[in-house]
C-alpha cells in the first residue's frame, strides 16, 4: 500500500510532463507560421473585440476605451494544469498615436504559470487595456511582467461600472478574459508580455523593435487593418459618447 502511495506523485509528474510536452510541441509548431496565419491572428483579435463590444451592458466601459493608451488582444490563450499549470498565447497590440490614429499591430506573446495540484485546461480570450503613460512605457519595452513591472487590475465590465472604473483606472493595465461566453476582469499577475520577434519578422519582412511599431514609425502591413479598425471604432465611439454626454457650461447654467 505505501508503495502505491509513493508511486502516485511520480505518476502525476509523468502525466504533467507528458501534457506539457504536448503543449510545448503545439507551441513550437505555432512558431512556424506564414504570413497568412499571422493575418488570421490579427483578424481573430478584431473578431474577439467586436464580439465583446457587441453587448454594451457586458462590454468594456466607454470610459476605459476612451482613455486607453494601448489595447492588446490574445485570442485563444491556452491554459493547462496537471500537477502544475501554465499558459501561453499569441496576439497583437496597438497604441494610440499623438495624431489620434492607432499604430500598426505589434505581435506579442503572453506566458504565465501557476503552482498547485490542479487538473484541467481551457482556451480563453484575453484583452489588455493600457491606461496611462507608465503602462505604455512598459509595453514599449520588448518584455515586462504584469504585477511586477506594471500594476494591473481586473477590469470593470459594463457601462454601469462607473464607480468600479474610478477605482481601477489607477492601475496601469486593466485585464479581461472571456471563456465559455462569460466576459469579466481577470487577474493575470505574473504573466510575462514579450514581443513575438519571429512573427514580427514575417509580418514586416524584417525585425522591427516594439517601440518603432507602437509609436507609428512604420506603416501598417497590407491586410492587417481589421484590428486597428475595430480598436478605432470602439475607442473613438466611446470618446464621441463622452462628448455627447458632457453638457456645456451654458447648458449646465440653463438647467
Amino acid at each position: 500500500m505505501p508503495r502505491i502511495n509513493s508511486a502516485l506523485p511520480r505518476c502525476l509528474l509523468v502525466i504533467g510532463a507528458s501534457c506539457l510536452l504536448l503543449v510545448g510541441m503545439g507551441w513550437s509548431q505555432d512558431e512556424n507560421k506564414d504570413e497568412s496565419s499571422i493575418q488570421k491572428r490579427v483578424d481573430a483579435s478584431a473578431h474577439v473585440l467586436n464580439e465583446i463590444m457587441a453587448t454594451p451592458d457586458k462590454a468594456i466601459p466607454d470610459r476605459v476605451m476612451r482613455d486607453a493608451k494601448c489595447i492588446a488582444v490574445i485570442p485563444s490563450m491556452v491554459k493547462i494544469a496537471v500537477g502544475f499549470g501554465g499558459s501561453h498565447g499569441k496576439g497583437v497590440a496597438v497604441c494610440r498615436l499623438e495624431s489620434g490614429r492607432w499604430s500598426a499591430p505589434a505581435p506579442i506573446t503572453i506566458t504565465g504559470g501557476s503552482w498547485g495540484l490542479q487538473l484541467g485546461g481551457q482556451a480563453i480570450d484575453i484583452v489588455l487595456v493600457v491606461m496611462n503613460q507608465e503602462g505604455m512605457e512598459h509595453l514599449l519595452s520588448d518584455k515586462f511582467k504584469i504585477g511586477a513591472d506594471a500594476s494591473a487590475a481586473a477590469g470593470p465590465v459594463g457601462r454601469d461600472a462607473a464607480a468600479d472604473t474610478d477605482l481601477k483606472m489607477k492601475a496601469e493595465i486593466l485585464t479581461y478574459s472571456r471563456a465559455r461566453g462569460l466576459f469579466a476582469g481577470v487577474d493575470l499577475s505574473g504573466s510575462a508580455i514579450t514581443q513575438d520577434k519571429d512573427e514580427t519578422r514575417v509580418l514586416f519582412g524584417k525585425f522591427v523593435p516594439f517601440e518603432a511599431i507602437l509609436t507609428g514609425k512604420v506603416h501598417r502591413p497590407a491586410g492587417t487593418g481589421s484590428f486597428e479598425a475595430a480598436v478605432r471604432r470602439y475607442a473613438n465611439q466611446a470618446g464621441d459618447h463622452g462628448k455627447l454626454q458632457k453638457p456645456s457650461a451654458g447648458e449646465s447654467a440653463s438647467r
